[in-house]
């Protein structure tokens, strides 16, 4: 049986809001019956993103975190409306926009707060996933469509050899999340890559006061060890760490004394400049 979804990479989203915007086109002032009312012109996310900025001066990044329906298998506003909202045979959840009109506490049961309602119809509405183009033929939902650094993909999760699940086999196991695992939904919409911790900093070379390039700096506690290398202004980043965690960094470069940094992943973190002494 098919388990139609979303896969999202975090690390190619760049913020262009085509996701959103080409959400926008297809609903606001279309009715898709018996898939939705149209959409009103402002005040619903159907795409939601969260902007995140993350770290400080002056290493500062953002980062773009699509929230759609998550078209859960164990969806709360199924199981507490199964009159107004179904889940059709592919996994896609859909609020019915006829027997749904006046029922507002359907609101109250997503916990991603994904529903939204048009107060000029009376209705809660919410993402389809383009349902009706997917019946139409299409093969995949318009934010997908117009996404042009691939950040997300559509597929067939039951499916082996659709282009989610391909994409999952390049990955570890277990790389890709539900954006709250907690709320045990078993999600339609996984993530690859979701914003954690960074330690960053820059080195330099205390006899020089140049930029140390190529200096080896080991990131190591919590049962992670993790090697990179300074680049040409001697900077060095590790991405991805867990969130209140110690970790030690460790400078070597060739004729220079080792050194060591103490880290503590409370926030992202720079470090500030590490000089190295000559031997």
């Amino acid at each position: 049986m098919a388990r139609y979804g979303l896969l999202v990479d975090m690390t190619r989203c760049n913020g262009c809001y085509g996701c959103f915007m080409a959400c926008r086109d297809e609903f606001c002032g279309n009715d898709h019956l018996p898939y939705s009312a149209a959409q009103p012109y402002s005040g619903h996310f159907w795409m939601r993103i969260i902007e995140r900025e993350r770290g400080c001066y002056p290493r500062v990044k953002m980062s773009y975190i699509k929230v759609p329906c998550m078209h859960c298998a164990d969806a709360p506003c199924v199981r507490q409306f199964p009159d107004q909202v179904y889940e059709r045979p592919d996994g896609i959840v859909i609020i019915d926009p006829v027997k749904a009109k006046g029922t507002r506490e359907i609101l109250d049961s997503c916990p991603y707060g994904a529903i939204f309602w048009n107060e000029e119809q009376s209705l809660p509405q919410k993402c389809t996933l383009c349902a009706h183009l997917l019946d139409q033929g299409w093969e995949k939902p318009r934010c997908v469509e117009v996404c042009p650094t691939k950040a997300l993909l559509f597929g067939d999760f039951a499916d082996p050899e659709s282009e989610v699940s391909k994409r999952l086999r390049e990955e570890e196991p277990g790389a890709a999340v539900s954006l709250h695992p907690e709320y045990g939904l078993k999600e339609g919409v996984r993530y690859l890559n979701l914003p954690k911790r960074f330690v960053a900093g820059s080195v330099v070379l205390g006899d020089s006061d140049k930029c140390a390039r190529d200096v080896t700096v080991t990131l190591s506690g919590d049962g992670v060890s993790r090697e990179t290398t300074t680049n040409g202004f001697g900077d060095f980043e590790f991405e991805g760490l867990d969130k209140d965690k110690d970790y030690t960094l460790t400078f070597q470069g060739p004729g220079y004394e080792t050194h060591e940094v103490k880290v503590f992943t409370k926030i992202d973190k720079h470090i500030g400049d590490v000089v190295l002494t000559k031997f």
